[in-house]
């Protein structure tokens, strides 16, 4: 046997032995539970046979020291991708893993292309923590703004890797995951309280809280969300998001091109207290009905949508009428808030859709923190760089029309309204009750008045650009996003903020 043939023969069976992961008994385990291994997520995530792996013998005798790391493609574009092996070890993290990790985050932001973490581990081994060395956290933290970052959550997560989900742009988990600080055995030396892993951390609690935004049934359904949801981004905030080929035929140029809306007619009542859905809206003003929905569970008053129009994409924050008539509470300002700071770091043009009476008023809503909230979505969307277009449909009332972006010289690109679209800092029957007029009161009657001629008085005074026929809605927002698009005659850049968030 030649020199090299020893060499390859042992490099083979290293590779060997970290690609068999846990073993046999484990791997059968986890397949038991209705879960795919590390690597055939990674394999499911990226395109076939692109996957190059990075750190195959770090851990030494731990498989890949229970993370296994790479570079692959979606879509044909590179991304690096990171997924946690819970058959070794329960994938927690040791010292080669911890650089491994902090390696991909590196070459995610050296590259400029995403960085996408499948997480199922038990955070870090205390007995391998050993001297200084570079936390991954801090690499994935200059990460953020600069190249999208994503994380499935397809097992149990704790500690130091669930860290990685509240600081990724978009985070989806399955049911039969959860995530928490600690697992149950921790909290139960901890505190004495018995909780399970689902009381700690499952579907109910993370997308209750906000911390994960979307649920998919099993590992699959959640690998397609994350290849879906990097398809509306670019690879970077160096570039801008890129329109669809037209390669894919003459039926979808037919969805991009201008039409007419007239089904809105039926969508959208003309009475603004009577409720409608929002959703079947949206897919009359996009190019199909094919859009992605960030966080749907949480703050519901709010849809935050991933779009087209006109084969570009864009981001569009939608009033929810169906929804406390559409009331805006803390947990829907906050969600709306990062999506557009998402949304404006990767320079994806900005639809506001607004139809509320306002933010939501009570004790309880104050409580939680609905005007801190409030201005969090106001203060990130009145800094973002990116194009923005405004539509009132029906209603926009004080701080909850500011927060939709329709208070003028907000750098909006165009403002359009609905005719008889009411306006103000309230509503004309809760202005009467404020001043204490009565209804069939000449007071409250004026009021009403005032606010059924508001949409032609703003007109006249130019605080929207045009009121436009509902039949008209496509046309005017895609010619708007056309024309606020040719602003761009510079090389895209990450967007720097200086504002302290609310």
């Amino acid at each position: 046997m030649s020199e090299w043939e020893a060499r390859l023969e042992d490099l083979a069976r290293l590779r060997a032995a970290s690609r068999a992961m846990g073993g046999p008994e484990r791997l059968a385990r986890q397949h038991g539970q209705g879960k795919l291994d590390a690597r055939a997520r990674v394999a499911a995530l990226v395109d076939p046979g692109t996957f190059q792996e990075i750190g195959t013998l770090a851990g030494g005798a731990v498989p890949a020291d229970a993370i296994v790391a790479g570079c692959g493609l979606i879509d044909g574009r590179p991304v690096m991708v990171g997924a946690e092996d819970f058959t070794t070890i329960a994938g927690t993290i040791g010292s080669a893993s911890n650089a491994k990790r902090y390696r991909l985050a590196e070459l995610a932001l050296q590259h400029r292309i995403p960085l996408v973490m499948l997480l199922e581990g038990a955070g870090f081994r205390p007995e391998e923590r050993r001297g200084r060395a570079p936390v991954d956290l801090i690499m994935q933290a200059r990460c953020s703004g600069s190249v999208p970052v994503v994380t499935g959550v397809l097992g149990a997560s704790a500690g130091h890797g669930a860290l990685i989900a509240p600081m990724s742009d978009f985070c989806v988990m399955t049911e039969e995951a959860a995530i928490f600080t600690a697992g149950p055995p921790v909290v139960r030396q901890s505190t004495g309280e018995e909780a399970s892993k689902a009381d700690l951390g499952g579907p109910a609690v993370a997308l209750g809280s906000g911390l994960v935004h979307n649920r998919a049934d099993d590992d699959l359904a959640a690998l397609r969300q994350i290849r879906e949801y990097l398809s509306y981004f670019p690879s970077s905030a160096w570039s801008y998001p890129s329109s669809r080929s037209s390669a894919a035929g003459a039926a979808r140029e037919d969805r991009a091109a201008p039409r007419p809306t007239p089904e809105l007619l039926d969508l959208v009542p003309a009475n603004h207290r009577q409720a409608y859905d929002m959703r079947p809206v949206i897919d009359v003003i996009t190019d199909s009905d094919d859009w992605f929905e960030v966080a749907p569970e949480f703050g519901p008053a709010l849809l935050c949508v991933l779009a087209h129009l006109g084969g570009h994409p864009v981001a569009v924050v939608a009033s929810q009428p169906n929804v406390m008539a559409g009331a805006i509470d803390a947990d829907a300002a906050v969600k709306a808030a990062r999506f557009i700071t998402v949304a404006d770091a990767f320079h994806l043009p900005l639809v506001f859709l607004a139809d509320n009476p306002g933010m939501l008023p009570g004790s309880q809503s104050e409580q939680a923190g609905v005007l801190r909230s409030g201005a969090r979505m106001f203060a990130a969307q009145t800094l973002a760089t990116t194009p923005k277009i405004h539509l009132t449909l029906r209603k926009a009332y004080g701080f909850g029309s500011m927060v939709m972006a329709m208070a003028s010289f907000d750098g909006q690109g165009a403002t359009f309204a609905f005719p008889g679209a009411t306006l103000g800092a309230m509503g004309a029957r809760a202005h009467s009750a404020a001043i204490g007029a009565p209804d069939g009161h000449a007071d409250a009657r004026q009021l009403r008045e005032a606010e059924l001629a508001a949409s032609y008085e703003s007109a006249e005074h130019l605080r929207f650009d045009e009121l436009i026929d509902p039949r008209e809605t496509r046309d005017a927002l895609l010619a708007a996003l056309r024309r606020s698009l040719y602003a761009r005659q510079a090389a895209p850049e990450p967007v720097r903020r200086s504002v302290i968030m609310p």
